[in-house]
């Protein structure tokens, strides 16, 4: 029988932070547990990957009750030097519900 093995590697295209912020944009009511669950993290890796964007200036939260509702900062240019561009064309090629999220 042939052995199929993972041969994806170690590395891989997103970083947490933009699937974090891709889980957001479409779905900004999303709970922490469940940003976790979609992007395969832990809640603690998802909270201080919140506190990074919130700190950069692409994400904000209110609080509804119990709950945070997240707001996506459009026009927030991208962080690297060779990446051109803003958030917005970042979720638009990720497909993640960009007319979801404020800006």
């Amino acid at each position: 029988m042939e052995d199929r093995r993972d041969t994806r590697g170690t590395w891989t295209f997103l970083t947490n932070h933009a699937r974090v912020l891709a889980h957001i944009a479409r779905n900004p009511g999303a709970r922490i547990r469940d940003i976790a669950a979609g992007c395969l993290l832990t809640e603690r890796a998802v909270q201080k990957i919140i506190a990074d964007l919130e700190s950069g200036g692409y994400l904000t939260h209110t609080r509804q009750g119990r709950a945070n509702h997240y707001r996506v900062i459009l026009g927030a240019p991208l962080r690297h030097p060779a990446d051109q561009g803003t958030v917005d064309d970042l979720l638009v090629l990720l497909g993640s519900g960009l007319g979801r999220a404020e800006g």
